[in-house]
């Protein structure tokens, strides 16, 4: 295992890197709109991707995966499927500013999946955290005061998927490499968008496909930044910076597709994010005081007194 450096500056970068990396995502997403349909511009998106891949087959093979951990890897490959499916058809349908602003429920949601599934302890304090978070996404989405877009839904729909995406990887992380855990579930989503693209697919123009393999390189960079972000500062100092990205989703959705800037969506976001980064500190808290384990002083006894 990599030993974590401790280089806040560093990972702070890296996550900024990454933020820009996939809001360069959601706007080529946005951009493409419904010239394609979200099965098929997602597939496109793996697809084109598998390019990336290459380095990946040598450690798949070498790890000889159990039937158990194909099944995993199966059952990730699914429900990450619906995920994407429905954040491409999201994007289409709502404004940049809340697809990104909801997406911060994923890690709230794993929270809840991981102490439902996984056994782990869900205290008073990750409750009203968790509580605060369902809160942010009300008032995104002020039911009863708007009419709620199909696409509203689907993000909620995506922030499920992928958070049962997370618990499944973290599951595999503690078995197999972070090579096996990327490439295993690339090629899983591949295969699983395939007939969902074959179902409603159109004969992309050169442009899409060229904006589709623009998609693959800033979705393979962003996630290879994070990586680096995770590896050079703690979760606690990176996690802060992805609120940018919502400030960015704002900028973006205001300069170039006409969005016009919505103060509940901002104000919801930041409950939402103050919220999963309450339950990042917290976690991290607890984890710090599991590997404080008290050592009793050695004392010499002089046998010879």
């Amino acid at each position: 295992m990599v030993k974590q450096q401790n280089k806040p500056v560093a990972g702070v970068m890296w996550m900024v890197m990454t933020g820009v990396m996939f809001i360069a995502v959601t706007a080529i997403v946005k951009h493409v709109g419904e010239g394609l349909p979200a099965a098929e511009a997602a597939f496109l998106r793996y697809a084109l991707g598998l390019v990336f891949l290459i380095p990946m087959m040598k450690p798949i093979r070498d790890a000889h995966l159990s039937r158990r951990a194909l099944k995993l890897f199966g059952l990730r490959g699914v429900v990450h499927t619906l995920g994407v499916t429905l954040w491409f058809y999201a994007m289409t349908k709502i404004s940049i500013a809340e697809v990104t602003a909801m997406n911060y429920l994923s890690p709230v949601y794993v929270t809840i999946g991981a102490a439902l599934f996984l056994g782990e302890t869900l205290a008073a304090r990750r409750i009203a955290a968790v509580g605060f978070a369902l809160l942010g996404a009300l008032i995104i989405l002020r039911p009863g005061f708007r009419e709620l877009s199909p696409g509203h839904i689907a993000m909620l729909g995506t922030a499920v998927m992928f958070a049962a995406s997370y618990l499944i990887a973290k599951i595999m992380a503690d078995e197999v490499s972070p090579a096996v855990v990327v490439g295993m579930l690339s090629i899983a989503v591949t295969v699983g968008l395939a007939p969902l693209a074959w179902a409603v697919w159109i004969t992309p123009t050169l442009a899409q496909l060229g904006w589709m393999f623009l998609l693959a390189c800033f979705a393979t960079a962003g996630h290879y930044t994070m990586t680096l972000a995770f590896a050079s500062a703690p979760v606690t100092v990176t996690q802060p910076v992805t609120f940018l990205q919502l400030v960015w989703a704002v900028l973006l959705g205001a300069m170039f597709f006409d969005e016009g800037f919505d103060g509940w969506v901002i104000f919801g976001g930041v409950v939402i994010l103050a919220s999963v980064l309450f339950i990042t500190w917290r976690e991290h808290v607890l984890k710090s005081a599991a590997v404080k384990v008290p050592v009793p002083d050695a004392k010499v006894k002089n046998k010879s007194s």
